[in-house]
């Protein structure tokens, strides 16, 4: 495990804190409760664990979010996160929560919400809430657009995604291309100077979109597969999250389980399945700065397996394809798979085979995970 960092040098600001067991869950630490060593915080790039009075430092700036990686067998009090801005102490509260090592959770994506299908996320919540999981992933895309919208309509779509998204269970996001806000720029007219520009306002009402946290033995790790460039965007994950993601997987025991979810794909079938698409803004070819790469998966993928050489990797989540697919590889370590979800927001027509709406749902038996099944939407299709 990674210890307590040290202070930082001259000239860099800092934040410190208490991760601390809040046994009445008030949010303060109290006389009589014990902090909680051994956690992992992160400031998205360092990684460093609680020492032995449940003490961290982590060097930030303004804009940095702080988040705790929520151990097994813990809750937080409040969010796992916090935005430095003018702070230089942050605290986090966790509860003690006996997890079951069986349980299942949701897999899904593409809610795309504004105010003409807030029905279909309705009856998500119903179906979701219905199957008692643990907790949900949902895999990005969560709003109807935000990157050609200026700054009222996208907030719009953000806050109207927050209030409609009550389920009974946690559940954790990661952001999709259209969630980045004002990244194509020749419609939204968004400058890049604008402080919620691209990631900035996932990150104001969603908090991190890169993190990692736990439950019942096994470790979830959301990232952010979008990339702007080009006409749009691209898929991959850049230098900044793999530097953060060696360094939390680094934190675990060999043996951890752990899974993966993002929005754009790390690989999929789709599309030699529905063939070679030459559209401005999402063509199958997105000419980066870099080279050109395909943009709908990971132009990188084997630089993020090469983070879990000799782990067990059980499953690797997307979505963004609307699309409910499985993708299986056999490896030395087993299978490698790569699953996305379909889309809440409507089916996948292409023609001669139409894809549902729907989401999944696992089952993890002692950080097995199930081949999963599929849970259609269930919505009459206009």
């Amino acid at each position: 495990m990674l210890a307590l960092m040290a202070a930082p040098i001259q000239g860099q600001r800092s934040v410190h804190g208490v991760v601390f067991n809040d046994a009445n869950g008030n949010g303060a630490m109290d006389p009589g409760e014990r902090p909680v060593a051994g956690v992992v915080v992160s400031n998205q790039l360092d990684v460093v664990t609680t020492d032995a009075a449940g003490r961290y430092r982590l060097v930030v700036d303004e804009k940095t979010i702080v988040f705790v990686s929520v151990p097994t067998d813990w809750r937080t009090v409040g969010t796992s996160w916090r935005a430095v801005e003018g702070s230089d102490s942050i605290s986090f509260g966790l509860r003690a929560e006996r997890q079951p090592r069986t349980f299942r959770f949701v897999h899904a994506s593409d809610t795309h919400i504004d105010t003409g299908n807030v029905s279909r996320v309705r009856r998500f919540r119903t179906l979701a809430d219905s199957l008692k999981p643990a907790l949900t992933l949902l895999a990005g895309d969560l709003i109807r657009d935000a990157m050609s919208q200026q700054e009222p309509r996208a907030r719009g779509y953000f806050e109207l995604f927050l209030a409609e998204m009550k389920l009974r269970a946690p559940y954790w996001t990661v952001p999709g291309n259209h969630d980045h806000f004002g990244i194509i720029q020749s419609r939204s007219h968004v400058p890049e100077t604008h402080p919620l520009y691209n990631r900035g306002m996932y990150r104001h009402y969603m908090g991190p979109e890169y993190y990692s946290f736990n439950y019942g033995g096994v470790h979830f790790i959301g990232l952010d597969t979008v990339q702007p460039d080009d006409s749009a965007y691209y898929g991959g994950v850049d230098s900044l999250q793999l530097a953060w993601l060696t360094r939390d997987v680094a934190t675990l025991p060999t043996a951890t389980p752990i899974v993966m979810f993002a929005h754009i794909p790390l690989a999929s079938g789709i599309e030699p399945l529905t063939g070679y698409l030459e559209m401005a803004m999402v063509s199958s070819i997105a000419h980066t700065k870099s080279g050109p790469s395909f943009r709908h998966t990971g132009a990188n993928t084997m630089a993020v397996l090469d983070v879990f050489k000799g782990r067990p990797l059980p499953l690797i989540l997307g979505g963004h394809t609307h699309v409910a697919e499985k993708l299986v590889f056999q490896t030395d370590h087993g299978l490698l798979r790569f699953e996305q979800s379909a889309a809440i927001v409507g089916p996948n027509d292409y023609g001669p085979v139409v894809m549902p709406s729907g989401f999944s749902l696992y089952t993890v038996r002692k950080g097995v995970v199930d081949a999963g099944v599929f849970v259609p939407l269930g919505v009459k299709e206009k």
